[in-house]
């Protein structure tokens, strides 16, 4: 299994960024992704997940100023984050896993994280 996050970054607050993961064929066409973020001090958090069709469910933390998409050609997918906020500080991981109703649940899919760091 294999994902691989990319695009952190030093960020302003208000600031841009956009995260990759690019994921292996056979995980990405057949699940559900995510994006989490581990800041620190803090539990594991879900920020925004996105199902093979491309329905998109996000944290209310991020509504309006993260957008998740994939493309299904590239087995990638991306969070493009806007309006940063220090708070926003943390490891982006991207996941494989499956949507049951509403609800997303990943897998133990994990790929390595990417650093995001916002200062104020």
């Amino acid at each position: 299994v294999q994902l691989q996050a990319s695009g952190g970054g030093l960020v302003q607050a208000g600031g841009s960024l956009r995260l990759s993961c690019a994921a292996s064929g056979s995980i990405f066409s057949r699940n559900a992704m995510a994006w989490y973020r581990l800041g620190p001090g803090k539990q594991r958090e879900l920020v925004a997940s996105i199902a093979i069709g491309g329905m998109t469910n996000y944290a209310d933390f991020v509504k309006g100023r993260f957008t998740c998409s994939r493309d299904n050609a590239k087995n990638t997918i991306y969070l493009q984050m806007n309006s940063l906020k220090p708070e926003d500080t943390a490891v982006y991981y991207c996941n494989a896993g499956y949507f049951r109703g509403s609800g997303y649940y990943a897998y133990d899919y994990w790929g390595q994280g990417t650093q995001v760091t916002v200062s104020s």
